[in-house]
């Protein structure tokens, strides 16, 4: 009985996880459809767009590492609870935002208060499921992003038609508001089960994340992770806008079209995180290389598309190779880094991934500024990154972790 009840907490804890990463990743990704209105209120052009697209990332890549030392010395509840209420706070500052200064801090802010989740979140899992089980939890949570990627769309292009963005916004941040309430009452900062504890008996209790800064391994999975992401805000960020404009979609047409690439996104999170429980140790990253390679056939594939129909089936199956990388690095993360500095080491891989997802939707729009509205070279740049991500994949086969 107590057993049962053991595997009952652990799988609600998930649940809560699931639940408030869906929130944080639904803040983030309605900014992708919103910023089209915003765009013609505030009247920004294309390198604007890119800055207010990246102005989360800013401070939300600054919060990765800080965030994830904050859980290895406090506790994951502390920082869960302070990253719910403070992106809730900037979700509702963001409806009401006057000018382009404006709604850049407040993005800022808000990537902030959301940075320290993933890592804290992380840490969670560590605590509180086995090695044999990472993997699976760890698709479980981040898959959030995929179903968000089917309803996102729907959401926000719907609300926007209707209630407008700035409504929209206060909405999201009061649901936040609740969710911070639950996860007050119910999380609690667990000690290692006792089979994790004879796992990581094994591993180097004294490293730290200086010391893992020493070897090739840490700094393959934060390049791979900035690589990826970059491809995958890159895309997130600029999409939208690249189907109205170039494409010629209405918005409405835009929400339900984006969402079919979601569910595609599914099936790849979820298969990923058991495959990467099952794989032999060290054959994740032969299939890291091929996912790569194959995203980056893909995306030249998507950029000479001669209907949308054809670029969003290009785009459904870079969702399926995408998901296992991203599925990947926080789970290799997890297998390999002592528990007690997880968090530590989950946030500098994470900082990789978010620091891409800065500074990529600047560099398209001013690409897409400078070549007047053409989005050729931003296709050229997703697919040099593409090239990136296989080849730090292919360090990490040769090297491995050492």
């Amino acid at each position: 009985m107590a057993k049962f009840k053991a595997l009952e907490g652990k799988h609600f804890i998930l649940a809560l996880l699931f639940a408030g990463w869906s929130l944080g990743n639904l803040d983030r990704f309605v900014m992708n459809y919103a910023v089209i209105s915003i765009a013609k209120d505030l009247h920004l052009n294309a390198a604007a767009t890119g800055f207010l697209l990246s102005s989360f990332f800013a401070g939300y890549a600054l919060m990765q590492i800080p965030g994830g030392w904050l859980a290895d010395r406090f506790g994951s509840r502390k920082v869960l609870l302070t990253a719910i209420i403070m992106w809730s706070i900037f979700t509702v500052l963001t409806g009401v935002a006057w000018s382009l200064t404006s709604i850049l801090i407040i993005r800022f802010f808000f990537g902030i208060g959301e940075g320290g989740y993933m890592p804290a979140g992380s840490k969670l899992i560590a605590q509180t499921f086995p090695y044999s089980e990472r993997g699976r939890a760890m698709s479980i949570v981040l898959s959030s992003g995929a179903f968000l990627g089917i309803l996102s769309p729907i959401i926000a292009t719907t609300l926007m038609a209707t209630i407008g963005w700035r409504a929209m916004f206060y909405i999201i941040g009061i649901i936040g508001v609740v969710l911070a309430a639950i996860f007050w009452y119910y999380i609690k900062d667990p000690q290692p089960e006792e089979e994790n504890l004879r796992e990581e008996t094994t591993t180097n209790q004294s490293t730290s994340l200086v010391q893992l800064l020493k070897y090739p391994y840490i700094w393959c999975l934060f390049i791979a992770s900035f690589s990826v992401n970059a491809i995958n805000w890159g895309l997130l960020s600029w999409l939208p806008t690249y189907l109205v404009s170039v494409r010629g979609l209405e918005l409405l047409q835009l929400g339900w079209i984006a969402a079919i690439p979601g569910l595609a996104a599914i099936i790849g999170t979820f298969g990923s995180g058991y495959l990467l429980d099952k794989l032999p140790k060290g054959k994740e990253y032969l299939y890291g290389i091929i996912s790569a390679g194959c995203v980056g056939i893909l995306l030249y594939l998507m950029f000479i598309a001669n209907s949308v129909t054809e670029f969003m089936i290009y785009q459904t199956i870079i969702m399926i190779f995408g998901a296992f990388i991203i599925i990947f690095l926080p789970t290799n993360v997890l297998k390999t880094v002592p528990s007690q500095i997880v968090g530590t080491a989950m946030g500098f891989v994470s900082f990789g991934g978010q620091l891409a997802g800065f500074v990529t939707p600047i560099a398209i729009g001013f690409l897409v500024e400078a070549a007047k509205g053409s989005f050729d070279a931003a296709f050229w740049l997703l697919i040099g990154f593409a090239i990136i991500c296989a080849l730090s994949f292919i360090l990490l086969l040769i090297k491995g972790p050492k």
